[in-house]
């Protein structure tokens, strides 16, 4: 094994919504092994602050204005990054939303608009850059799964549905162009520490955890939240020469929850 089968140097990594949290510390790990950074997001305030706070961490990052449900918007950002910098190598499809709505109180309409960023998108996405990769023989498609790909859970009916779907595209996309080279693969996050499930790990006034926090805890063999940076390693695997043979395969970041039954009650 070369170590330098792990470098994206000279790479250039597309990352969609990453102005803040899990998608900027998977650009961030990125930058750190040598790729170029560019980012979206839906309005230009956020696009800003990602770009700002990309910079104080030493790292210049291309951020574009686009909603990743429009066509039209998404086609025009992918001719954009392939005129500025010739290529594109790896996509992330990390921009994603969660409306947690029982079912039978969530309107179609909800229901349809997280299906759209969570899975439409995507496709959307990906469509846009497998033209390019395919002409260059080899890309690098990151889908942002969940956990609730695999599992169910109240109120989040729309999200699992999303997820659930985004893994077999996942798994099709690797069907369709595995012969060009470009291998999809999703990361499934457990439970991240983020701004947020910031009010999930709140403390309750008598000091204890907020019940859905120590839910959380009990059921994770690692008995705690992920941290973003957790993310950064698989991120990195699957977007390097390291992970070449490694197609439509979706890695869970989970602390070992979607391995575990949950402890026997005392």
């Amino acid at each position: 094994m070369n170590l330098k089968d792990f470098s994206l140097e000279g790479k250039v990594a597309w990352i969609t919504g990453a102005s803040y949290g899990i998608g900027m510390a998977i650009a961030k790990a990125y930058a750190a092994v040598g790729a170029k950074i560019v980012f979206n997001d839906i309005k230009q305030e956020l696009v800003d602050k990602g770009v700002e706070a990309y910079k104080e961490d030493g790292i210049e990052a291309t951020g574009y204005v686009c909603d990743v449900t429009n066509e039209e918007q998404v086609q025009e950002v992918a001719a954009k990054i392939l005129e500025k910098f010739g290529r594109i190598d790896i996509l992330v499809n990390n921009a994603g939303i969660i409306k947690r709505i029982p079912m039978i109180e969530m309107t179609a309409a909800q229901f349809r608009q997280v299906i759209d960023v969570d899975l439409n998108a995507p496709f959307i996405v990906a469509k846009a850059v497998i033209p390019a990769m395919i002409k260059q023989g080899h890309g690098k498609i990151i889908n942002i799964c969940s956990m609730m790909s695999e599992l169910g859970r109240e109120t989040v009916s729309a999200y699992a549905a999303a997820k659930g779907g985004l893994k077999m595209l996942t798994r099709n996309i690797c069907s369709e162009y595995g012969e060009h080279n470009i291998q999809c693969n999703g990361i499934g996050p457990g439970y991240i520490a983020t701004p947020q499930t910031a009010p999930l790990r709140e403390r309750q006034p008598d000091g204890s955890r907020h019940p859905f926090d120590q839910f959380i805890v009990s059921k994770t063999p690692a008995a705690r939240w992920g941290n973003p940076e957790d993310l950064q390693g698989p991120a990195v695997f699957l977007a390097s020469d390291a992970s070449n043979f490694v197609n439509g395969h979706i890695l869970y970041v989970d602390g070992g929850i979607l391995a575990y039954i949950g402890k026997q009650p005392q």
